[in-house]
């Protein structure tokens, strides 16, 4: 059994993706392409969002969004302790200071009732992270952002295809990123990632800043990065975007199937009434993880933790000696979630034998 299927979703696409290589094969343009231009458009007009800049990965897309703000050295970044470790790196990259709130324990997300309790004259961004597909609670948090004057760049790197409120993920924000990564909900085959944004002059500044901070060829305006998405690789999400609604869909069904079956048996995710979830993970909850993940395996049902570590207990920041406290929240997530298969092409014989066996081993 796979974690997670790129096989039957490239069976399905097939036709469309030798179509798009022999395109791109034949128009040479392999860097900055037509086919980048058309997936901004594209995703744009998906999204809500005005604008939309394609970059090289997820990582840099939220460097590029931080690097845009003009922030100063010890600026501060208001973020949740349970991610990635790429939300807090791309902020201490840029000489900046995350301070970590915790999270909600039923949807992992930024716990909103602490943000305001971290603010500081320093604070300038607030960047929630949208945890296993679903969006954290955008409108109480712009709201704070407002009050204080702050930016929020929203971490869409596992919601990409959600809601929240009738708005897709990737335009609740000021600012958005999120990620291609191979087993994103909506992924490329290799590395990828975009901005969005409606504000214009942020889109400018963002679009220099991933050249080079050239606005035109030679004439540089800003130190940037250089951060482009291949055109091969915009080639293959144009593709996917023909089935990805579709794809979202069966994610939902697969994950209110799983939910329905286990939620008797563990804690299973919850998903709020004002807002969707691609279930870019299904995750669970669970006691003595270590064996219930050992029997599993007995089982060979395949499964990941998504995260065992938090970022307050990451070598690297306890080495910096930052003071993180009321974290308990997310402390006892990363000792308890493990992730079962999710995919769109995960059929019912496949779920029955996943559900069957966590039944068994819990």
């Amino acid at each position: 059994m796979d974690f997670f299927d790129l096989k039957t979703q490239q069976a399905k696409i097939k036709t469309l993706l030798d179509q798009s290589y022999n395109s791109i094969l034949k128009h040479g343009k392999f860097i900055k392409g037509p086919e980048v231009g058309e997936l901004e458009c594209l995703l744009c007009e998906y999204t809500g969002a005005t604008y939309a800049v394609a970059c090289a990965n997820g990582t840099d897309a939220l460097q590029l969004a931080l690097m845009a703000l003009d922030l100063k050295p010890g600026d501060e970044i208001i973020t949740t302790d349970f991610t990635f470790f790429a939300t807090a790196e791309v902020i201490l990259l840029l000489g900046l200071k995350p301070v970590l709130v915790d999270i909600d324990p039923e949807t992992y997300n930024i716990d909103v009732a602490s943000i305001e309790s971290k603010i500081t004259e320093k604070t300038k961004v607030i960047m929630p992270v949208s945890l296993y597909g679903q969006c954290s609670d955008m409108n109480e948090i712009n709201s704070i952002a407002a009050k204080h004057n702050l930016v929020v760049v929203e971490d869409a790197a596992q919601s990409f295809g959600a809601s929240y409120k009738g708005k897709k993920s990737c335009n609740v924000s000021k600012i958005a990123t999120t990620s291609f990564f191979p087993t994103k909900p909506l992924a490329c085959y290799g590395d990828g990632g975009m901005v969005f944004t409606s504000d214009s002059d942020l889109h400018q500044k963002i679009r220099r800043l991933a050249s080079h901070g050239a606005a035109k060829k030679y004439h540089h305006e800003d130190v940037g990065i250089n951060s482009r998405l291949d055109t091969l690789q915009a080639g293959v999400l144009l593709a996917k975007m023909t089935i990805f609604k579709d794809e979202v869909e069966q994610r939902s069904d697969v994950g209110e199937r799983y939910s329905k079956a286990l939620s008797n048996h563990c804690k299973t995710p919850v998903v709020k009434s004002d807002r969707t979830s691609v279930y870019a993970q299904y995750t669970i909850e669970v006691d003595n993880r270590e064996s219930f993940q050992q029997k599993l395996k007995e089982k060979n049902i395949p499964t990941f933790i998504h995260y065992p570590t938090p970022l307050h207990q990451q070598p690297v920041l306890q080495k910096m000696k930052m003071a993180h406290t009321d974290l308990v929240n997310s402390l006892n997530a990363s000792q308890k979630v493990i992730s079962l298969p999710m995919h769109p092409y995960l059929d019912k014989e496949t779920q029955d034998k996943v559900i069957q066996a966590v039944q068994e081993c819990l």
